[in-house]
């Protein structure tokens, strides 16, 4: 293998590389103004660092031609060049500090002949790059875009460079490093970036936050994310949730309550935070042995760092003694007694004998659904109400596998979001009755897709005999929703 060569510069460093190329086989350029923004959030975030590391950008030197192909960081490396020219543009003229402007002057022939030397076919490329470029002279002719800002991206903000002179090589090395981050999943970025989230007065507390998170299975966090958390924050929101993956993360990072902006809404966050902290401190609860916890909310803003560790310890364990408690089988849940109905309902639901498709894929997207929105109803008002809850989410939620042959986890998304979404509702709602007085449909033979062909069979039998078929019909005729 050839000499790997590495070393960490400054962005006017990388800018002014000299033959820097972006080869025509690299993909279109897709950032869009959502990673604009979260760039220069970051930098103001940052501000105050001696240093802020961007990322990594690796290069093919081609020695024949004399050029640095960018086999990796191409969106980043053109997202920096748009701003380092937006700020030469705009802010050029009215720089103050002597040597900052001095340095910007220096850099305006390269990196003029770095835009003038790239081309781009795709029109994605082009329709993003104008975006990008527009939103980011918005951003640093703005006032509380400084001098500071501009002397913080172009001297204190890096990337680490990777240059190889063989092309094989480099891609190798490309891959290698992307095969590296293909082994951290979705949970493990979260944790990598709540961990840089503590606030400083909470460092010494990583240890013990951390804990109950390093105490769960990678394959229980993924579950715990991808089958609970994200649905029921997204479906809260009125908004898709298909599937959890590392480009979902954001859902879940929030408020910094030590670093950023003070805005109104984080005031009863801070409140809570500060409160809970300070209460459990206080030398009575050596005495008396109380205890209280943080008031976590499923669809609540997210508390970044030591809050983000404990929600999720907190949900795990509710969501756990909620589901086994589903599974028992006992006339109480959660320590309520429960309706007949309601009790009917979980036996059936947790029985193979009686309900036989329960393990049909469409049928386990719909026992999903249905646990979901029970979890989001338990969360926000408790065991009040319980058994007409659990009535009232059965009938949304398996009206829909009545009523479909075929079921997707597409069609249960659609579902949720444009039909009939129960989750906005309940967090929406300040008492019970409000999902109480839900509307839900009549269902008859008519309707029902779900029994074909054996288990529904022929025309000509009687509706009694359909029944019989499927427990989840016999279900909704005891309970009058289903003539």
């Amino acid at each position: 293998m050839s000499e790997l060569k590495k070393d960490i510069i400054s962005i006017a460093d990388l800018l002014t590389i000299e033959s820097l190329t972006i080869p025509d086989y690299q993909r279109p350029y897709k950032w869009t103004l959502k990673n604009v923004v979260q760039l220069f959030h970051d930098i103001d975030m940052h501000i105050s660092k001696t240093s802020y590391r961007l990322g990594t950008v690796v290069f093919h030197y081609d020695e024949e031609k004399n050029q640095r192909n960018i086999v990796d960081g191409q969106q980043r490396t053109l997202t920096l060049l748009l701003a380092v020219w937006a700020i030469i543009e705009k802010r050029l003229s009215k720089i103050d500090r002597g040597l900052l402007k001095e340095q910007i002057q220096r850099l305006s022939s390269p990196v003029e002949q770095l835009l003038n030397d790239q081309t781009f076919s795709s029109d994605i490329s082009k329709a993003n790059l104008r975006a990008n470029f527009l939103e980011i002279k918005r951003i640093v002719g703005r006032p509380d875009f400084t001098e500071a800002h501009i002397d913080f991206l172009l001297n204190k903000c890096q990337v680490v460079i990777f240059t190889l002179q063989n092309v094989s090589e480099a891609f190798q090395f490309f891959d290698s490093q992307n095969a590296r981050g293909k082994d951290l999943s979705p949970h493990d970025l979260l944790k990598a970036y709540h961990l840089r989230e503590f606030g400083i007065p909470e460092q010494h507390l990583k240890a013990q936050s951390v804990a109950g998170w390093e105490s769960l299975k990678s394959k229980t966090l993924e579950k715990l994310f991808a089958d609970y958390l994200y649905r029921i924050r997204r479906w809260a929101n009125g908004e898709r949730a298909l599937y959890f993956g590392k480009n979902q993360v954001d859902v879940f990072k929030g408020v910094n309550l030590y670093m950023g902006d003070a805005f109104p809404y984080t005031t009863s966050l801070k409140i809570a935070h500060h409160y809970t902290d300070e209460f459990n401190q206080q030398y009575q609860r050596k005495v008396d042995g109380q205890y209280q916890k943080y008031p976590f909310g499923l669809d609540q803003p997210i508390v970044n760092g030591r809050r983000f560790f404990e929600m999720i310890a907190h949900y795990q364990k509710q969501i756990e003694a909620l589901i086994s408690n589903e599974y028992e089988s006992s006339d109480a849940f959660l320590g309520v007694q429960l309706s007949d109905n309601a009790q009917k309902i979980l036996q059936t639901l947790n029985s193979a004998a009686l309900y036989k498709n329960k393990r049909r894929t469409g049928d386990i997207y719909i026992r999903e659904l249905f646990d979901c929105a029970l979890v989001f109803y338990w969360d926000k008002f408790g065991v009040t109400d319980l058994s007409r809850a659990i009535e009232k989410l059965f009938i949304w939620a398996y009206s829909l596998r009545i009523q479909r042959q075929v079921l997707q986890l597409s069609s249960v998304d659609k579902y949720v979001v444009e039909e009939s979404n129960v989750f906005k509702l309940i967090s929406q709602a300040i008492h019970p009755s409000q999902l109480m007085a839900l509307r839900l449909p009549m269902l008859n033979d008519e309707l029902n897709r779900n029994n074909s062909g054996k288990n529904r069979g022929n025309k000509n039998q009687s509706a009694v005999s359909a029944k019989v078929y499927d427990p989840l019909v016999i279900l909704f005729e005891g309970m009058g929703y289903y003539e």
